[in-house]
């Protein structure tokens, strides 16, 4: 795979981590199955250009299965969480069978990194609550985390505390942050990646179905709604069109949500 560079913005800066992840066909037809029967997987070559890529496509489509494979690659636990979490059990997967039949191209391996799954994200906050009563443990385990557990904050706070706090450099994966982000806050993530992305030393790869994520200058937007993962434009997306349109004219859509009752 190519090595690409990548433009962000008005900083101009490589991919630092992770260039691309291939399949490879013998051990995918050997496998059989699901996740080996997503219509991506026999041909996957998926190079990534930018710092910033978004994974964009209907629910099933595989984008989160293939961000689970990316972590398992990265060494990143599959429940989530950072390198400090691998081998912890918990969460209630700790494999990627996808991962199996993958190869990942590192123009480096990264130091750091962090998958944020949302579905997971309880477990995570549990896990922290039970180092913070383990004598053994030996530090305060909320400090990355924004200071204090988790399970006191919403849900959005938790996402947040965690985001603003544990993530400064490396490869990150970040699985439906939205899900728990209003509209303001998603603007605030916005804002923290556009800080970190100029310095180089982080790489974001984000499955969402969030318009406003998908408008960071520079991003590569890929669409899995056809297995040959294409590269489109933010305007061409079905969530923007979607989106946009629902907006401007709610009483047209929903003529059409609701037909002619």
């Amino acid at each position: 795979m190519g090595q690409h560079p990548g433009n962000v913005g008005p900083a101009s800066t490589e991919v630092p981590y992770l260039l691309g992840v291939a399949s490879v066909p013998d051990e995918v037809e050997a496998a059989g199955g699901f996740p080996f029967t997503l219509p991506f997987v026999a041909g996957l070559r998926l190079e990534f250009r930018t710092p910033v890529t978004f994974l964009l496509g209907e629910n099933g489509s595989g984008k989160s299965t293939l961000l689970e494979a990316i972590a398992a690659l990265a060494r990143l636990p599959v429940s989530g969480g950072g390198r400090n979490e691998l081998g912890t059990a918990h969460g209630p997967e700790s494999a990627s069978l996808l991962a199996s039949a993958l190869r990942p191209t590192f123009r480096r391996q990264p130091r750091d990194g962090y998958f944020l799954r949302a579905e997971f994200h309880a477990h995570m906050a549990s896990l922290l609550d039970d180092r913070a009563r383990d004598p053994a443990f030996g530090g305060n385990p909320y400090t990355l985390y924004g200071g204090r557990s988790l399970h006191v904050q919403s849900h959005g706070e938790s996402f947040l505390a965690l985001l603003q706090n544990r993530i400064s450099s490396g490869l990150v994966l970040l699985d439906e942050p939205e899900s728990a982000l209003s509209p303001a806050r998603q603007l605030t993530l916005l804002a923290l990646m556009a800080r970190l992305v100029p310095r180089g030393k982080i790489q974001f790869i984000v499955a969402t179905h969030s318009p406003i994520l998908l408008t960071f200058p520079g991003a590569d937007i890929v669409s899995f709604d056809d297995p040959s993962l294409p590269r489109v434009a933010l305007r061409d997306t079905s969530h923007y069109q979607i989106t946009k349109g629902i907006l401007d004219s709610p009483e047209r859509y929903w003529k059409h949500l609701v037909g002619d009752e």
